[in-house]
């Protein structure tokens, strides 16, 4: 019996959800047992305790011959770690591809980058770090240097054009958040998760993301990773070993929203949990190792999942564990 309190306690993840489905609300959705199960539980808090490492509340009651077990994570995570393109604003086909475009155009470059070309390109972390691989498969421009030097600041100047034409965008607040955004970030901040945004983007791109569309007050308490603040950009885990760090927080301690599989691979190399929210370009992407997989993360009354979803991902690792 206490393996089966072990196994219902954990069955708290999917991978894959309606954004606008019923049974999507996963954050409230119950466990159904039966009535020799509720007995257990009711009598039996001790194995329940033993089993679940006192992370997690199971509360019994019966309904129309029924037992419903709900299950209320109690120990939330240290700080919620989100990436920024795609997850805050999905902002990479109408917004980094138009920019890097109008860069190209300016420079006199033939340079156009298409939606399907661009959903490629993407693999590739890092804007500069995009431009360079493409280059070197396209070939260069015969406007563009020859030394691989002075390349590297032919690249750098597009970059920061290109960022300032994203920038006027962000201003102008043509790229809204996407669904659930705002009040996940609420309910982190109003209690005492930290909240931070890692993302491979230029650091003046993602900051003014932060404080526009989510406004000043709370850009003031979310610290931002971004740019070349690491040498090895997503894949690699190194900007979410560093948030951590800084942060002073416990990988295992850290719950990470990403939109990508190389997000996903950075989150889990880093050994975090990683909660992914596709966005248009990576909606066929490989995210099979991810901890849950949602459409967005949702606004009422089409909630996907909450904070209180986030603790449950820790909690059934340390039940798991116990």
């Amino acid at each position: 019996m206490a393996a089966m309190a072990c196994v219902a306690a954990s069955v708290i993840t999917v991978q894959s959800l309606s954004c606008c489905s019923s049974s999507s609300r996963l954050a409230a959705a119950p466990l159904n047992l039966s009535s020799q199960q509720v007995k257990f539980f009711s009598s039996n808090s001790s194995a329940v305790k033993q089993c679940s490492n006192s992370y997690l509340k199971l509360r019994a009651r019966s309904s129309r011959g029924t037992a419903v077990v709900s299950v209320q994570a109690q120990s939330l995570p240290e700080a919620l770690l989100f990436d920024c393109d795609g997850v805050l604003v999905d902002t990479e086909r109408d917004g980094h591809r138009i920019s890097f475009n109008i860069a190209f155009e300016e420079k006199g470059l033939p340079t156009v980058w298409g939606v399907e070309l661009y959903g490629e390109l993407l693999k590739i972390g890092g804007g500069k770090e995009r431009m360079t691989h493409y280059f070197n498969q396209a070939g260069w421009p015969e406007a563009a240097p020859t030394k691989e030097s002075e390349r590297k600041e032919f690249i750098a100047g597009l970059h920061k054009r290109k960022t300032d034409l994203f920038m006027d965008l962000v201003e102008k607040g043509s790229l809204p958040l996407r669904p659930g955004v705002a009040s996940l970030i609420d309910q982190a901040l109003s209690r005492g998760v930290k909240v931070a945004v890692c993302s491979t983007s230029n650091e003046k791109a993602v900051s003014a993301i932060v404080r526009v569309m989510l406004g000043e007050e709370r850009a003031g308490q979310i610290q931002i990773f971004a740019g070349d603040i690491v040498p090895r950009k997503k894949p690699d885990p190194a900007i979410y070993q560093l948030a951590a760090t800084t942060l002073g927080i416990s990988p295992a301690k850290c719950v990470v929203i990403e939109d990508s599989h190389i997000g996903l691979t950075a989150a889990k190399a880093a050994g975090m949990k990683c909660i992914v929210t596709k966005s248009g370009y990576t909606e066929d992407e490989d995210f099979g190792n991810a901890d849950a997989v949602f459409p967005c993360i949702g606004d009422a009354p089409s909630v996907n999942f909450d904070l209180n979803f986030a603790a449950g991902l820790l909690a059934s690792t340390a039940s798991s564990l116990a």
